[in-house]
């Protein structure tokens, strides 16, 4: 019968066949180990010289690097196996065999070379558990709006306005008018949260950004929940609780893929409720104890959002920044009017802001100020408008950054590793 290797041990005992490829070998004069992969793990087949004719022992001796592969074979328990298990072979079948050598070997390769061969790349080990984790991210996502009550509504990625100015945004030529990829649904799902009340989308992301730092790409997924009726303690609270159920899903289902990459599981296993909160005002002390330069009025940047969260073992939220340094539809603080309704969350270990959200104004006459302020155009914002005209009420939400939490989750220098098919300012492949 046909089995995969996450399955396998429900298989001991049994002759299966397994579909996949050649991962690794070792050849002695008697036995050859081989490492055969199908998506779902590793497994090895042992293929001894007197088990098996001598053709197919010499078929086995011949694999090569991803080949793939049919093998049946009798599956045996052995402690010493990573996975307990191993397959003692009966039945080989070649499917392909490679055009030529495989190009990424068990030895080092630099960054441009494992980027540019990315395709092939996603086969090896490290990719592997990398993407494996952020899949589990994503269910879990999904998992954590769906239990509770939040309705999915897809948000347009052709935007006719910028969510926040169009320095950052790519045009792209839409018949006889200019359209901008999405840098946000968030626009959007204010107008779902006053059809459904709870609300979320989860798609691709666009920022014309001409970074080059770890933590910027051109292209990313973001989750963005949009709630009609919440205020800011109450997007804090939304913040953190989900934060909690992502970390505490990926830990306990994504173990063996996180000790793979040399993650520290211990660090994941502390992230837990209540988070620290803490002013904007309090965070620009801390930062200046910390040595760096910065305004009482400054926005953070990466240096400073890195030496604050590596004081604490778990995530902070930093809130009520000056309203100048936000974009344009965040309500103002009634007791503090220079500052914004907001609160970026910045994930420990000196991985830096993984959210960012606030109170939206819900004032028709403050926001159309707020927009001619901004020097915006009010006319592409109309319909963004006729949602203060029509039963406005308080409503808050947040965007959560896939690729940020992934790094974060899994330790990570940079966050190109999260993405399947990173997209980069100097990036368009593969």
């Amino acid at each position: 019968m046909k089995a995969t290797i996450r399955s396998i041990a429900e298989c001991v005992g049994q002759v299966v066949t397994l579909e996949g490829w050649l991962y690794n070998s070792r050849i002695t004069k008697k036995v050859a180990f081989l490492q055969v992969r199908d998506g779902t793990g590793i497994i090895q087949v042992i293929v001894g010289a007197a088990d098996v004719a001598e053709d197919v022992f010499e078929l086995a001796r011949s694999l090569t690097q991803e080949t793939s592969v049919r093998v049946t074979g009798l599956v045996n328990a052995d402690p010493r196996s990573p996975i307990g298990y191993e397959l003692r072979l009966s039945g080989l079948e070649v499917i392909a065999r490679p055009a030529q050598e495989f190009p990424i070997s068990p030895k080092e390769h630099g960054s441009d070379f494992l980027l540019n061969n990315r395709h092939l790349w996603l086969r090896s080990k490290r990719p592997h558990a990398i993407l494996s984790i952020r899949a589990e991210v994503i269910r879990a996502i999904r998992d954590y709006f769906d239990d509770r009550g939040f309705t999915l509504v897809d948000a347009p990625i052709f935007t006719p306005n910028a969510c926040e100015g169009t320095s950052t945004l790519f045009e792209v030529p839409y018949f006889d008018q200019t359209a901008y990829l999405s840098q946000s649904g968030q626009l959007y799902m204010e107008a779902a949260a006053m059809a459904f009340g709870k609300v979320y989308c989860f798609g691709p992301t666009f920022r014309a950004e001409k970074s080059k730092t770890r933590r910027h790409l051109t292209e990313f997924w973001m989750v963005e929940p949009e709630v009609a009726f919440l205020d800011l303690e109450g997007d804090m609270d939304l913040a953190e609780d989900f934060l909690c159920f992502v970390v505490q899903r990926v830990v306990e289902r994504r173990r063996a893929e996180l000790e793979l990459l040399g993650r520290d599981v211990s660090v994941l296993e502390k992230v837990q409720k209540p988070f620290p909160r803490i002013s904007h005002e309090a965070a620009v002390q801390m930062i200046r104890e910390e040595g760096l330069e910065i305004d009482d009025r400054d926005d953070f940047g990466g240096e400073h959002e890195t030496v604050l969260s590596k004081r604490y073992d778990r995530p902070i939220l930093v809130h009520r920044y000056p309203a100048e340094v936000k974009a344009f539809y965040l309500k103002k603080d009634p007791e503090q009017p220079d500052r914004a309704l907001c609160v970026d969350v910045l994930a420990p270990e000196g991985y830096g802001e993984i959210i960012g959200g606030g109170v939206r104004e819900e004032d028709l006459d403050v926001l159309l100020s707020e927009i001619n302020r901004h020097e915006l155009d009010p006319a592409v914002f109309e319909w963004y408008l006729d949602l203060r005209r029509y039963g406005s009420v308080p409503h808050a939400g947040f965007g959560l950054g896939v690729e940020r939490t992934v790094t974060w989750l899994c330790g990570l220098h940079h966050l190109r590793e999260t993405i399947p098919f990173p997209r980069l300012i100097n990036r368009l492949g593969p």
